[in-house]
């Protein structure tokens, strides 16, 4: 999980880059489209079975990912990179939500307390100065919920699939989705793109984050979830570092309390 931070950390410091020049869902679309033919190939090395009992959870992992994606990369495009990851770990909040409402889970007095302490932090995140709510930053706290949805899905099909199998029908969504909305609607653009630059941090991209989303999927599979999502947070400091050395400004204190208290009540939550 701490390498899978990590080179996702990178990969999303690759694409604040590629946002300068590409749209956000043509980025994905490349992303995954790179990620498929990587899977493919592995699967061309150490075959997998493959049960259709459980096909439309898979499907459902790959569609919300996907929309977690599509938002993740907007935000990463539009607000500080470190910003744009913390607000995309709001998502144990969510998942906590998700399993009381639909799981029936039951919520304790702990974690109602570590709830409010991780939204309140991103009430400093998302209004640090002047409390004017930015559309990005809105968007980032969504694309956590739509992660949380994903990862909740993976907690039902980890033990009947492949890691690679999940991966795949993430990334295969995630290639699928960019190019429908490039043909049937106005909110996609896609260029044709020449420079040896731009294709080198594409392909670095996709390498980064498929090996990213292979080590977070096998961390679930391996390990207590408690575990992985306080070793996930890990993530913060690297998409900080990244984003300072891409140009983003040093979070004032606010935007550092607020995500400080994400991160505890993620952990709390996590541990829960």
């Amino acid at each position: 999980m701490l390498l899978s931070a990590m080179l996702g950390s990178l990969s999303g410091a690759v694409a604040k880059v590629l946002s300068e020049s590409m749209d956000p869902i043509e980025i994905v679309f490349y992303r995954n489209l790179l990620g498929v033919i990587m899977i493919l190939y592995s699967f061309k090395k150490v075959q997998v079975s493959f049960d259709i009992s459980k096909s439309h959870l898979l499907f459902l992992r790959g569609f919300f990912g996907t929309l977690a994606m599509l938002l993740y990369f907007y935000t990463i495009a539009n607000i500080p990179l470190g910003e744009a990851v913390i607000l995309n770990k709001t998502s144990p909040f969510f998942v906590t939500i998700l399993a009381y409402y639909l799981m029936k889970e039951s919520i304790n007095i702990n974690t109602i307390f570590a709830l409010v302490i991780g939204f309140i932090g991103v009430a400093f995140v998302i209004q640090p100065l002047d409390f004017e709510i930015s559309q990005g930053h809105v968007l980032g706290v969504l694309g956590g919920f739509f992660a949380a949805c994903a990862y909740a899905t993976i907690k039902k099909i980890k033990d009947i699939y492949d890691a690679r199998v999940i991966m795949l029908s993430f990334m295969g969504v995630g290639t699928i989705l960019p190019l429908l909305l490039f043909l049937f609607t106005p909110y996609a653009s896609f260029q044709v793109h020449t420079e040896f630059f731009i294709w080198a941090l594409i392909v670095l991209m996709a390498i980064l984050s498929t090996v990213s989303q292979w080590f977070l999927t096998r961390a679930y599979s391996l390990s207590k979830a408690s575990i992985i999502g306080v070793i996930g947070y890990s993530s913060i400091p690297f998409a900080v570092g990244f984003g300072i050395m891409l140009g983003d400004s040093l979070p004032d204190m606010l935007t550092f309390l607020g995500i400080g208290l994400i991160a505890l009540g993620g952990i709390l939550v996590s541990k829960k």
